[in-house]
């Protein structure tokens, strides 16, 4: 998703009460013919939805600024075991999935086996299904790359997260 897409998305959620278009493009820092392509673009992606002439956000469009919400004194730090740090954070859902994707294999096996990525799911982000999904990989068994794999089908069946990347 592109930057100005999400400046739009987060407006929206924002807003208090309806302001007349031109205010909502200095808003969003666009010229209102670009705020009208990208605004759109995102009804025909599903995170907008028209209210009459209106827009407003989609379930989608809700679920794309959760994603993005940061949580900086909450941070989810990889380990690959005790007293072991990566110096690799993650502050949103965005992060946690970017660097689930690139941290060794060996950090995951460390993390879900201790329950460490639910507890945070759960915890920070609130989201307790997202939490017991995860959660329920331990019973797979699974570890190293076919641990990732799963935790990124997992992360992506409930938020779409790879489609917003």
């Amino acid at each position: 998703m592109k930057d100005e897409q999400l400046r739009i998305l987060k407006t929206m959620q924002e807003a208090t009460n309806r302001m007349d278009f031109n205010t909502f493009s200095q808003a969003v820092n666009l010229e209102p013919n670009q705020t009208i392509a990208e605004m759109q673009i995102l009804a025909q992606e599903g995170f907008l939805q028209r209210n009459g002439n209106a827009f407003q956000l989609a379930e989608k469009g809700k679920k794309a600024l959760k994603i993005t919400q940061p949580y900086p004194d909450k941070s989810f730090q990889f380990y690959v075991g005790i007293e072991k740090p990566l110096g690799i954070y993650a502050q949103s859902l965005e992060e946690f999935y970017r660097q689930i994707k690139q941290v060794c294999s060996d950090s995951l096996d460390f993390h879900l086996y201790r329950g460490d990525f639910e507890i945070w799911i759960k915890d920070v982000l609130g989201d307790n299904e997202l939490a017991e999904e995860v959660g329920n990989l331990k019973e797979l068994k699974l570890t190293g790359e076919e641990l990732r794999r799963d935790l990124i089908k997992t992360l992506d069946s409930s938020y779409g997260v790879g489609d917003l990347l």
